[in-house]
């Protein structure tokens, strides 16, 4: 069981839902879904705190929304896991007995 992920916010303990990062170099800040992993630089938010996010003076700010179906696994997913789960289940292929066969050949062929 995985750790729940707070919020950076200080005083706040609710759990993490969205990622802000700061692209200095473009001047915007970008909210997205919350990241696989904790980055350094990047600040975890809860929902209040994504919703109330603004940037510095200047700086544009960029959200991006989640896609409700990204989560959900597809007819794809399941067919790969489904055809990993086979080729795991397959006996290992029987190794010949003894060396295998050699063929000369002369160098004038």
């Amino acid at each position: 069981m995985g750790t729940v992920r707070r919020c950076t916010r200080s005083t706040c303990s609710q759990a993490a839902v969205a990622t802000l990062t700061y692209v200095y170099a473009d001047q915007t800040a970008v909210l997205g879904p919350l990241a696989t992993y904790a980055e350094p630089h990047t600040y975890d938010l809860c929902e209040a705190h994504a919703q109330r996010m603004s940037a510095p003076q200047g700086w544009s700010v960029l959200r991006l929304a989640p896609d409700p179906t990204a989560a959900e696994p597809n007819r794809d997913d399941l067919l790969a896991l489904a055809d990993a789960v086979r080729e795991a289940g397959r006996p290992p292929a029987a190794a010949p007995d003894g060396p295998p066969s050699l063929r000369l050949v002369r160098p004038d062929q």
